[in-house]
């Protein structure tokens, strides 16, 4: 009795086979020539009586590059001009990082600004309260 099982693998929606394999396998998927965004890996396993079991995986490709929005949030309900921010950069795994265009300038967090207020107020109230110029 054979215990090996045939493996098909399918892409997305397509009728024609992406690979026919004999299990145990490695396969390299290579998403290279894929467009970017939601795709589904179909895998359908057969043994030798014809019983198939049938396994779909989810995955997003992301070979592009990168984007960073920032002022517009999804499903934002917003109003008047929105003032938005848009990077793009490419990372390709090489051995060297270019910081030039990698790094998304960010506007400085609300917390931060209200830190800054609280020890201006608190300086201008300790000047006020404790400083005498007589004393000097």
């Amino acid at each position: 009795m054979d215990s090996n099982c045939k493996i098909i693998l399918f892409l997305d929606d397509s009728e024609t086979p992406l690979a026919e394999l004999v299990a145990p396998t490695h396969f390299q998927l290579n998403t290279n020539k894929m467009v970017d965004g939601e795709h589904t890996l179909k895998i359908v396993s057969q043994d030798s009586s014809g019983l198939e079991g049938i396994e779909i995986i989810p995955f997003t490709v992301a070979n592009g590059p990168s984007i960073s929005v920032e002022g517009l949030q999804k499903n934002a309900t917003v109003f008047g001009e929105v003032p938005i921010m848009i990077n793009a950069y490419v990372n390709k795994g090489s051995e060297t990082f270019f910081l030039q265009g990698s790094e998304t300038p960010q506007s400085t967090p609300t917390w931060i600004w209200v830190i800054i207020m609280l020890v201006l107020i608190f300086g201008v109230f300790y000047l006020l309260n404790y400083f005498n110029p007589v004393d000097l």
